[in-house]
C-alpha cells in the first residue's frame, strides 16, 4: 500500500490532517467535481451538497456520520483500508459505511490502489443521502452477511459492479452512481466516453462475470433506478449463486494480469 497507514482518531474522534493533505484533497475536490457534471447521475451530485463537502479541508468522518443520520440513517466508521469481509458486511448491514482515514499523497494523486478516504467519502457517501441507495446498501449487508464466507466472492462481484462501477438510466441519458467512478477521473471519462460496453442489470449475469481492480472497466451494468438495486436482492440470492456457480463464469472481457 506504498507506506500507508491508518490516521487514529484523535480528542473528540477528529482525525488529524496536515495543511498539505488539505491541499490534496482540494485539488482532488475542484477537478472531479468539474468534470463529474453531465457525468454522474443527479442524486449523486445533490449529495455532495448535501454533505457539505467542498476543497477547503478533508472532511471528518464524525460530520459525516452525523449528516447521514439526519438524511437517511446511515453512517460512516473510520477503519483501517482493508478490514475482513465478515466486519464490512456486518458494519454495512447496519448502514453504516466503512471509511479508510488515510489521505493519498501527492506523487499518487491519480491512482492509488487501496481505497482512501477521498474514494470512500467523495465516491460512496453522497448517494448514502438517496433513501433507496442506502436501503439497498443495508439489504446487501444483511444478505452478504446472512450467506457466509462461501458466498462472498460472488456479492463481492454484485458490489463490484453496482456500489464501486454501476450505471443508471436518467432522463438525459446514461449517468455514472459508482464510487470507483466518481473518484477517477480516468474511469469516469471510460464510462460515459460512449465506448464502453453496457449491459442491462442481470444477477445472474452479474454473479458470472468476472473483472479486475487494476483497469478500466471493459463492461458496465445499467439500472434504471436504485429501488431496482433494493428488489434484485428479494431474490433467493444463495441459490442464484449456487447456479452461477455451477454455470461458470462468462468469458472475461479482459486479459489476465501479467
Amino acid at each position: 500500500m506504498s507506506g500507508y497507514s491508518s490516521k487514529p482518531a484523535g480528542p473528540e474522534g477528529l482525525f488529524p490532517y496536515t495543511s498539505e493533505e488539505d491541499a490534496v484533497w482540494g485539488e482532488l475536490f475542484s477537478r472531479q467535481m468539474a468534470f463529474l457534471q453531465g457525468r454522474m447521475v443527479p442524486a449523486y451530485i445533490d449529495g455532495v451538497a448535501k454533505l457539505s463537502l467542498g476543497p477547503d479541508r478533508v472532511p471528518q468522518v464524525r460530520d459525516i456520520d452525523r449528516r447521514l443520520a439526519a438524511l437517511t440513517g446511515a453512517g460512516v466508521v473510520g477503519v483501517p483500508a482493508i478490514i475482513p469481509p465478515a466486519q464490512f458486511f456486518d458494519l454495512l448491514s447496519q448502514r453504516k459505511f466503512p471509511v479508510a482515514t488515510f489521505l493519498r499523497r501527492r506523487e499518487h494523486i491519480d491512482y492509488i490502489e487501496e481505497p482512501d478516504i477521498f474514494h470512500e467519502v467523495f465516491g460512496h457517501c453522497p448517494l448514502l443521502t438517496d433513501p433507496d441507495y442506502a436501503a439497498f446498501i443495508e439489504r446487501f449487508g444483511q444478505t452478504a452477511a446472512a450467506l457466509g464466507k462461501a458466498f462472498s466472492w460472488r456479492m463481492f462481484r454484485l458490489f463490484w459492479f453496482t456500489v464501486e462501477f454501476g450505471m443508471i438510466r436518467t432522463a438525459d441519458g446514461l449517468r455514472g452512481y459508482g464510487a470507483g467512478i466518481a473518484s477517477s477521473p480516468s474511469e469516469a471519462a471510460h464510462a460515459t466516453g460512449g465506448g464502453a460496453a453496457m449491459l442491462p442489470f442481470d444477477l445472474m449475469t452479474v454473479f458470472r462475470t468476472p473483472y479486475r481492480i487494476d483497469i478500466v472497466q471493459p463492461v458496465y451494468f445499467v439500472i434504471d433506478s436504485f429501488a431496482q438495486l433494493g428488489d434484485v436482492l428479494k431474490a433467493d440470492v444463495g441459490a442464484m449463486i449456487d447456479e452461477a456457480k455451477r454455470l461458470g463464469d462468462l468469458p472475461a472481457r479482459f486479459e489476465k494480469a501479467a
